[in-house]
């Protein structure tokens, strides 16, 4: 049973032998330039560092610089400049990379953070995004089902960040297609499926950005207890036999392979921010591709809701319960037989770091929308995406007028279609309408539907009847009251004429008058 979330005092550690052991060698020790350290020391640390390549690690300030597609932060290459920034730092990337660098002029947007970019592979890094297990409960977890007591454990803001450091590096290179990577990363997913009882998010970026150690955050630390590479292969193969997996070591061409363990999948669920915008694909469309493949797998619906919930917590904008319980419903009603590789490309372009870099392989032979026979797919296929052009333009429609205004990328970026298919579902359609406004660079592009349209052209025809009807009625009040003056007028002259022609004195009165 869970215990309640506790608050845990930090250890006492020497914060530069933490950086040691995690980093090896992998930073040269002082900055080339403006360091503070005595030159004795700098000239012989030189000596040391000229025997390795070094690389760089990436560091941020705060979550918030992880943005959609892109990371605020600065590139570290000395040990001496993380301990000194170490205070006003809060993610770093423990692994260190070959190559870096900045991605504007101004030099705050990093790249190069790639795993086929890694150096070396000093640590194995599990997160587990909970406090309400206790430390205590965590290393007794690494000892019953893991590998064993972890080098490290730091406190995170909602959990714990459990780090398995090695003896030396694993270094990477190229070699027999990344084969050193391949295994690293599944020892790292081994490793986290064996915390699975303390909520280890196994979806966690094997080699990514996690919390910087700090003396403030460190809540268990045993530096002498590391591991070397042989030992984790070991447990590994071990773990996989125990839990009939396939051997770890490079995986051979499987004609039904998991998507779940597809590079694709893995980076569509560590984006965080995704929210969506006009014109745009988002949140909604993300959670029901990832659905969608759930269901593919076989999962059921409670195992796809924990799923999608937990992913769901980890946005910076997250859906409600209701909305994820739709998508699933939707997703397993049977009308879809698989997640559309147009929309997973999209999906990875928008939110994902190169992520139109990413090989997109669905591993069903090409998955489709509905379940229809392959000889229906052709004609099916344009059906699908008029639908789906109908139900955007539908969606982002403003009563005020017919059209939406888009460009055909923008269009395409939306639904996920190509724009040569987009111009041949236009070409036979009869459902949906396009004008092109001005000319050159000043024209835009209008789109509706003969729906939309219809309703439009009838609900102008409405208003103008009753602006008419209003008008008429105002015309008519306006003459019942000039109708009204004349006959108030027409009274007063009878009363007049009944005056001077019935009077007694008729004709002294017109007498006198011509007498005057």
């Amino acid at each position: 049973m869970a215990q309640a979330a506790v608050t845990y005092e930090p250890v006492s550690v020497n914060l530069e032998e933490v950086y040691d052991v995690i980093l090896h060698n992998g930073l040269t020790t002082y900055k080339t330039k403006h360091s503070n350290a005595p030159l004795p020391k700098r000239v012989e640390a030189a000596k040391i560092d000229a025997l390795s390549k070094k690389g760089a690690v990436f560091v941020v300030r705060s979550k918030e610089d992880f943005q959609t597609n892109k990371v605020k932060g600065y590139i570290v290459t000395s040990k001496e400049t993380l301990l000194e920034d170490a205070t006003d730092l809060t993610h770093f990337t423990p692994n260190v990379y070959r190559k870096f660098g900045y991605s504007d002029d101004s030099r705050r947007m990093i790249h190069g953070f790639e795993e086929r970019n890694l150096l070396q592979i000093n640590t194995f890094v599990v997160d587990i995004d909970t406090k309400k297990h206790t430390v205590q409960d965590i290393l007794l977890t690494c000892m019953d089902f893991s590998i064993g007591l972890p080098t490290l454990i730091v406190a995170s803001d909602r959990g714990y960040q459990v780090y398995f450091v090695l003896k030396q590096p694993l270094f990477i290179s190229n070699k027999n297609d990344f084969r050193g990577l391949t295994v690293a990363k599944r020892i790292s997913d081994n490793l986290k499926r064996s915390l699975r009882d303390v909520d280890a998010d196994v979806f966690c970026n094997d080699f990514g950005f996690f919390r910087l150690p700090k003396v403030s955050n460190i809540v268990f630390a045993l530096l002498t207890n590391t591991y070397s590479m042989a030992e984790l292969i070991n447990w590994s193969t071990r773990y996989d036999d125990n839990n009939e997996r396939p051997l770890f070591v490079v995986p051979t061409k499987l004609s039904k392979a998991s998507v779940i363990d597809s590079e694709w999948f893995q980076a569509l669920i560590k984006a965080v921010d995704i929210r969506g915008q006009k014109g745009q694909i988002g949140r909604n469309n993300a959670l029901f591709t990832l659905a969608l493949v759930c269901y593919s797998e076989g999962w059921d619906k409670s195992r796809t809701y924990d799923f999608l919930d937990e992913h769901n917590y980890r946005l910076l904008n997250p859906l409600n319960g209701s909305t994820i319980n739709s998508i699933i419903n939707s997703a397993y009603s049977g009308k879809y037989k698989g997640a559309s590789k147009e929309y997973i490309e999209a999906l990875l372009e928008l939110y994902v770091y190169n992520g139109h870099s990413i090989k997109v392989n669905t591993g069903r032979n090409g998955w489709y929308k509905f379940k229809k026979d392959r000889k229906d797919r052709i004609r099916s296929h344009y059906n699908e995406w008029e639908q789906d052009l109908v139900t955007y333009i539908t969606a982002e429609n403003n009563p005020s007028e017919p059209f939406i205004w888009r460009t055909q990328k923008e269009i395409c970026d939306a639904i996920g279609i190509s724009q040569s298919t987009l111009n041949q579902v236009i070409k036979s359609s009869r459902k949906i309408l396009k004008t092109v406004s001005g000319k050159g660079r000043y024209s835009k592009t209008g789109w509706t539907t003969v729906d939309l349209f219809i309703q439009h052209a009838m609900g102008l025809l409405q208003a103008t009847k009753a602006q008419y009807r209003k008008q008429l009625i105002q015309v008519v009040q306006e003459w019942t009251e000039v109708i009204e003056q004349f006959a108030s007028y027409g009274k007063l002259m009878h009363s007049l004429q009944q005056l001077i022609f019935n009077s007694p004195t008729n004709d002294q009165t017109f007498a006198f008058v011509e007498s005057g």
